[in-house]
């Protein structure tokens, strides 16, 4: 017989019911986590999937469907031993968020309720989550893809154009970022907490997982055709709707891309900013018969200054993405007492290399010579010392609060509730 009550769960959405099924299982280890929407048609062939899956993985686990279906989908998941939790209409992104407070296994694993991918394999997820990966993404170009399965500017324009883009933005190694069937530790996917309300919740989930230095693997996967009678979300949705996901999973990731738009370019004009200052320190130099004299140690310095400004504001970004980083080498150097001791050594280094140029300045009576000496190098360099003095020190009170901003409760990001004990 089929409990098929509704249960509220303290600290979840008012909006959210859950019906667990009288077979329910206890204390699973790994959680397959499914929206559907109107699914009647597939939904008892994927809950048979699902099953057979982690009996011949030998695995303990749950199915758990977020519906918001206006069909059938949530008795006859509920009927074949899926719990389903009854949500609102409001984005596929949405749908992963209104159900974290209530998984239960350690491992969680998502995908279509559509019977495109096959849920009867679950070996190679539970292999890699054992061995410790955090985020497994499963790869259909690594596994094998059905005939018609994927439209020929999916499979050969969109998805590898947008997996190619991601990778040089984030330096990952990813072979299909579109992947619907991946799996997540909880703790890591409570501790990403996810912002996306629709599809780009897929390139959200990806990108923060590189951010936190979740430790990632990929496993293939296979990938079937719709079943017949069934049409897609995206032929649902128009014409028009591909073009549209493709063109919000480009904005995330253009959004998220401090790394490669802030601190990479930054990094670089930092730096060769500042060699190109440094090596004028002493006065003109000759390099392969080009000479490089005070007004090329004022481009320099010019690199100099912008590479702090973009490599800080990269930083930045990184403290407001509303995800714990994973690489962040250089967040020590922002702390109050840290950044007190870097500003006020670069303050003094830059007063010092000034001194020289203003006691030319007293002894020439108040006007500066005529003809360029090394003070005048100096000087150049001193200024940029104090900037960066300057820059270094307001920037950490900045970063500091908006680190204590976004750890505060209830601000930034949505935040993420303590799983609820069922009533």
């Amino acid at each position: 017989m089929i409990d098929n009550s509704s249960l509220e769960h303290k600290g979840a959405d008012k909006d959210v019911q859950l019906l667990v099924p009288a077979n329910d299982v206890a204390d699973p280890e790994l959680s397959i986590v499914i929206p559907a929407l109107n699914e009647e048609l597939t939904i008892a062939h994927f809950v048979d999937w699902c099953m057979q899956g982690l009996e011949r993985a030998g695995i303990k686990g749950e199915v758990l469907i977020i519906d918001s279906s206006t069909d059938a989908t949530a008795d006859i998941a509920v009927a074949k031993g899926a719990r389903v939790l009854k949500t609102p209409k409001r984005g596929l992104g949405r749908a992963y968020i209104d159900a974290i407070p209530f998984i239960r296994g350690q491992y969680v694993l998502m995908g279509d309720a559509d019977c495109t991918y096959d849920f009867r394999e679950l070996g190679p997820f539970m292999e890699s989550f054992r061995k410790g990966y955090e985020y497994v993404m499963g790869s259909r170009f690594k596994g094998s893809i059905e005939k018609n399965a994927m439209p020929p500017h999916h499979r050969y324009f969109g998805t590898p154009l947008t997996t190619w883009m991601l990778n040089i933005l984030y330096g990952s190694r990813f072979s299909d970022i579109h992947c619907g069937m991946r799996g997540i530790t909880i703790d890591a996917l409570r501790r990403m907490r996810l912002e996306s309300q629709s599809w780009q919740y897929a390139s959200e989930m990806i990108i923060k997982s590189i951010h936190m230095g979740l430790r990632t693997t990929e496993v293939p996967v296979l990938f079937y055709k719709d079943m017949e009678g069934r049409e897609s979300h995206l032929k649902r949705g128009g014409w028009w709707m591909p073009w549209f996901a493709g063109w919000i999973t480009l904005e995330i990731m253009l959004t998220w891309g401090a790394d490669f738009f802030l601190l990479r370019p930054g990094f670089v004009m930092f730096l060769v900013g500042g060699l190109g200052v440094a090596a004028l320190f002493n006065g003109p130099v000759q390099l392969a018969g080009i000479g490089f004299s005070l007004h090329w140690m004022l481009l320099f310095l010019l690199l100099f200054v912008v590479g702090i400004q973009l490599f800080m504001m990269g930083n930045l970004a990184r403290a407001l993405y509303g995800c714990e980083d994973g690489r962040r080498p250089w967040q020590k150097l922002f702390r109050f007492g840290p950044a007190v001791l870097v500003a006020s050594l670069l303050a003094i280094a830059g007063i010092l290399s000034l001194l020289p140029l203003a006691r030319e300045y007293v002894a020439g009576n108040y006007r500066l010579p005529s003809v360029l000496s090394d003070a005048s190098f100096h000087a150049v360099a001193g200024i940029g010392l104090i900037l960066w003095s300057f820059t270094h020190f307001t920037f950490s009170m900045v970063y500091n609060a908006a680190v204590l901003v976004m750890k505060r409760p209830g601000s930034g990001p949505l935040r993420v509730p303590a799983r609820p004990q069922e009533a």
